[in-house]
C-alpha cells in the first residue's frame, strides 16, 4: 500500500503527498515567517483553499497558473480565484466530490471570508473546512474556526486518521476550545496549526499536546518541513 505523507510548512499550510498526488492545503508561503519552502520548490497537482485571508489564499493562485492545479475552494472564492486566471473547481459547505486522488468534503467552518488588500475588501463566500479521504484515510483540516458541536458529528461519521486544529486563538479556537475539539472528534492524531506565526496568535503547542495526553489523545507538533507517515 502507498504510503500518505502528511507534510507541514507553517501557519495552516499542509500538503497530503503519495506517489502519484500533492495535495496542498491553504499554501500560504511568500510572506508566511514560518514557511521553509518558497513556491518554486511547490508542485502540486491539487490545491484546498479554505477561505479567503491572505494567510490562507496565500500563493494558491499563483500556484494554479504555474502548475496547472485546480483550486478546490467554496464556490464565491472558486470563481474570484478564475477571475485571476486560475483552474477552479467549485464546491460548497454539505458538499462532497470524488477527485483523482480521493474525495473531498467541505465542513462549516464558523469565520470569515474575504480578499483584503490595496482596494478593498472582496467578499469570497462562505469559509469551510476540508474532509480528505486519501488512501483509505478521513483528514480532517478545520480551517479557521471556533468551536461548534457538530464536530461531534464529524467524528460520528468518520473515523479521523489526523485532525488539523487551530489553536492560536484571537482569529480561531483557542488551545482550550481546541483541547474540546480533539475530545469530540476523537481522531487518531491531532496535528496543533494556526500558531505563532503572528504575535497575537502565541501559543504552547507543546503543553497543547501535553493536554491531549492528558485526556489519553494522541498529539504531534508539527515543525515547518516536518512529515508524519499517516499509517492505518
Amino acid at each position: 500500500m502507498a504510503l500518505l505523507n502528511l507534510i507541514f510548512h507553517g501557519h495552516a499550510c499542509f500538503r497530503l503527498v503519495n506517489s502519484t498526488y500533492d495535495v496542498i492545503i491553504d499554501p500560504f508561503i511568500t510572506n508566511n515567517p514560518l514557511a521553509d519552502v518558497t513556491i518554486k520548490d511547490l508542485h502540486p497537482t491539487h490545491i484546498l483553499v479554505t477561505h479567503g485571508h491572505g494567510d490562507h489564499l496565500g500563493d494558491a493562485i499563483a500556484l494554479s497558473k504555474d502548475t496547472g492545479a485546480p483550486i478546490i475552494a467554496p464556490n464565491e472564492l472558486a470563481l474570484y480565484c478564475q477571475s485571476k486566471g486560475a483552474n477552479i473547481h467549485p464546491m460548497h459547505i454539505g458538499g462532497s466530490y470524488q477527485f483523482s486522488f480521493g474525495r473531498v468534503k467541505l465542513t462549516p467552518a464558523w469565520h470569515g471570508s474575504a480578499v483584503i488588500d490595496e482596494k478593498g475588501i472582496t467578499y469570497t463566500g462562505t469559509p469551510c473546512g476540508f474532509l480528505v479521504h486519501m488512501d483509505n484515510k478521513y483528514i480532517y483540516h478545520a480551517g479557521d474556526t471556533g468551536l461548534f458541536g457538530d464536530m461531534k458529528l464529524i467524528a460520528e461519521m468518520y473515523p479521523l486518521a489526523c485532525a488539523l486544529l487551530p489553536i492560536g486563538d484571537n482569529y480561531v479556537m483557542g488551545p482550550d476550545d481546541a483541547l474540546r475539539a480533539a475530545t469530540m472528534l476523537q481522531a487518531k492524531l491531532t496535528v496543533p496549526m494556526h500558531y505563532n506565526t503572528f504575535p497575537v496568535i502565541a501559543q504552547d503547542p507543546d503543553q497543547f499536546v501535553k493536554k491531549l495526553k492528558d485526556l489519553h489523545l494522541k498529539g504531534q507538533v508539527m515543525k515547518p518541513g516536518d512529515k508524519i507517515i499517516l499509517n492505518d
